[in-house]
């Protein structure tokens, strides 16, 4: 099993910056991937980015050349770095990840972006 916890959620302003984190952990896990998820009011939730353990990023339309998805694999952490936020990017963000036998997901973190 393995558990996931974001932080680093909160109220900007349309223009402003913030970084989430997430920390994994458990008991003698490896990870395929780690992945951030958004899901704004009244809509399905989408994939924002994703970090392969090859090292490979992918990135939504939405937010390419804004966000950052970065990892720190001694401390089991993802972070998005996300930049230039307008009011669209509001919504809860989830950490995914997957073990190569499971997916896993955190709690949520609201972003709020307002105009």
């Amino acid at each position: 099993q393995v558990q996931l916890v974001e932080s680093g959620g909160g109220l900007v302003q349309a223009g402003g910056s913030l970084r989430l984190s997430c920390v994994a952990s458990g008991r003698g896990f490896s990870l395929r991937y780690m992945a951030w998820y958004r899901q704004a009011p009244g809509k399905q939730r989408e994939l924002v980015a994703r970090d392969t353990s090859a090292g490979e990023t992918s990135y939504a339309d939405s937010v390419k050349g804004r966000f950052t998805i970065s990892r720190n694999n001694a401390k089991n952490t993802v972070y998005l770095q996300m930049t230039t936020l307008k009011p669209e990017d509001t919504g809860v963000y989830y950490c995914n990840a997957d073990d190569y036998r499971l997916q896993y997901w955190g709690q949520g973190t609201q972003v709020t972006v307002s105009s």
